[in-house]
């Protein structure tokens, strides 16, 4: 798409989007109207106040400031449908947060629940819509032969060769791969398969054929250890020409870790992270541990008193059991549970060692001994775990998340790998209290945690605590 018709169409998606809010937010009036015997003439005739007008104006440009900043006129082409329609949603959801805000601020009566309930399903509707549209008819043209991208390849290897196959099998992206760029090697023979693409120059001749074809963007796949210096060149004469340069992220071969540019104090980084990366769905994500943790403490209120009440009478020693485990990064804490075993129950580990029914590192036993009345209870039930809530609150721990270990069975891990559920806040519940608790081997116990950081996702958090509530009424596996 030429560099015209791009701007055009952007500057029509800016002027619809904002559109689509000022009719939201006038559909959204329309109840609170009608409640107050107006009809639609005497409304649009109303004398409009000048502070109103400029509130109005104020949030037009906070809606477009916030349209703006999840990307939304920049080239989607890469981005995927899911991404897409959680981006647009995001931004509706804060556009009409804006508008609740204010209403806060300057007690604008017409806005209520209703009114953002209404304002945020109009708005989210319309615009994922036009944009789902957009998204089938460039996808159509695209596959036509229209609005393509010419991309030189640079490098023939298995790499260079798997990400052209990729590009091919799907015309809807609207890349077209014109050939490849490479030394004369033995494995040039892995290009025949590709369409009929060929290899138009050699490294040295990148930058006469440039001078002379039509390339949008060229794709350096070289290995970097062996041709920096000519991978470097390459850069360095798309940039003086204009061309977009990309090069696969994969430079270390890693098989978990996932890449995203970023920028910190003006320097541009590639970053590579095989935990959940920050953005919007982490943040709902502590949201929602802040607001269900506060709710909880105080509905469950009457329980912990009861508890430690119960507790307090029927067993010599404190109400709450005190440990230090490890957290986000290995971060200590200490967490916090209703005791339910004796006063010395730490000491007596050494001597109950035979009869650990867990294995590797973590130490858990049935039929506890140092167990109390009250604790075995307490534990089949899981009651014991609800003070925890305290360390969601405080940030220690989330609701959903790999279960935090004592430093004793943290020093005992024998894998590496082992060590990645340190890169997640650790939580009250996990895929492995859903799947059978303690009644589970500890590597596949530490398989489901690595399952839950690679899969990570708001809905597989709900599932799990749907899960978690007839895992605990069944009792099974508690330990």
């Amino acid at each position: 798409m030429g560099t015209v018709r791009r701007q055009m169409l952007l500057t029509m998606l800016k002027f619809f989007d904002l559109a689509v809010m000022i009719a939201s937010f006038l559909l959204a009036a329309l109840p609170a109207m009608y409640e107050s015997g107006l009809s639609v003439s005497e409304f649009f005739s109303m004398r409009i106040k000048v502070q109103n007008f400029a509130l109005f104006m104020a949030l037009l440009i906070i809606w477009h400031i916030i349209l703006v900043s999840f990307s939304l006129y920049e080239s989607r082409r890469l981005v995927t449908r899911e991404s897409d329609i959680m981006d647009t949603l995001s931004a509706t959801t804060l556009c009409t947060l804006a508008v609740g805000a204010a209403a806060m601020l300057f007690h604008i009566r017409l806005v209520g629940a209703a009114f953002i309930v209404v304002m945020w399903g109009a708005s989210s509707t319309v615009i994922m819509l036009s944009r789902l549209i957009l998204r089938y008819f460039l996808h159509h043209i695209r596959r036509h032969g229209h609005n393509l991208r010419h991309v030189l390849v640079v490098g023939t290897n298995p790499r260079a060769v798997q990400f052209a196959r990729r590009i091919e099998s799907r015309p809807e992206l609207g890349y077209r791969v014109i050939g490849f760029a490479d030394v004369n090697w033995p494995g040039l023979n892995g290009i025949e398969g590709l369409s009929g693409k060929r290899l138009v120059c050699d490294l040295r001749g990148i930058a006469d054929f440039v001078r002379n074809t039509v390339v949008d963007e060229i794709l350096i796949a070289l290995p970097l250890r062996s041709f920096y210096g000519q991978a470097a060149e390459i850069a360095a004469l798309c940039e003086e020409q204009g061309i977009v340069v990309r090069f696969l992220p994969r430079i270390f071969n890693l098989r978990k870790a996932r890449s995203t540019a970023e920028d910190l104090a003006g320097d541009p980084l590639l970053t590579l992270s095989t935990g959940p990366l920050d953005g919007w769905p982490v943040f709902v994500k502590r949201a929602i541990d802040l607001a269900a943790s506060t709710a909880l403490l105080l509905v469950l209120s009457p329980l912990l008193l009861m508890t430690a009440l119960l507790i307090k009478l029927t067993s010599p020693g404190p109400v709450l059991f005190r440990q230090k485990r490890l957290g986000l990064n290995k971060r200590q804490f200490q967490i916090c549970k209703f005791r339910t075993m004796v006063p010395d129950a730490e000491q007596r580990i050494g001597e109950l060692e035979d009869l650990n029914e867990v294995s590797g590192p973590v130490f858990k036993i049935k039929n506890d001994p140092r167990l109390t009345p009250v604790g075995k209870f307490l534990r089949s039930t899981s009651i014991d775990e609800l003070p925890q809530l305290v360390n969601v609150l405080k940030g220690d721990m989330s609701l959903v998340g790999p279960r935090p270990l004592p430093l004793r069975d943290c020093d005992g891990l024998e894998q590496d790998w082992h060590r990645r559920r340190f890169s997640v806040r650790p939580g009250i519940t996990c895929l492995w209290q859903v799947n059978g608790r303690s009644s589970i081997p500890f590597e596949k116990w530490m398989e489901l945690d690595m399952q839950y950081i690679d899969e990570w996702s708001l809905w597989l958090d709900f599932k799990i605590l749907a899960g978690t509530i007839p895992a605990v009424l069944k009792g099974s596996g508690a330990a």
